[in-house]
């Protein structure tokens, strides 16, 4: 079983999104800071995290960052409006897995799953 860190402090725009990657049988835990995220990644050990665009007021790419700074081996992916191409040049050396839309749904959700699927 995958188990997900989500970090996000607006539990209800990610709750389709939960739902299917539970559905489809990962464990889900949460984090609603990026000081509760940092923690949970040496803690819980999951397979992936999942970050929102900003988290109180922090910019996902800035969590993204700390928790490489942490454990380097987590996949991640972040949520981002940004085009594909400025978010690939935003995120550049931060080895992001995916990027997600800004209301995550249960497509990405097993899109999410499907490459993560993929890794070793």
């Amino acid at each position: 079983m995958k188990k997900i860190l989500i970090v996000t402090s607006q539990e209800k725009k990610f709750a389709g999104f939960m739902d299917a990657l539970v559905r489809n049988g990962a464990e889900v835990i949460r984090a609603d800071s990026a000081e509760a995220a940092v923690d949970s990644v040496s803690a819980a050990k999951p397979n992936l995290v999942v970050i929102d665009e900003t988290v109180d007021g922090i910019p996902g790419l800035k969590i993204a960052r700390s928790i490489l700074m942490k454990n380097a081996m987590v996949n991640q992916a972040v949520v981002s409006p940004l085009s594909p191409d400025d978010f690939h040049e935003a995120s550049e050396g931060l080895g992001i897995m995916a990027q997600l839309s800004p209301s995550p749904d249960a497509a990405q959700a097993k899109m999410i799953l499907e490459l993560l699927g993929k890794m070793p």
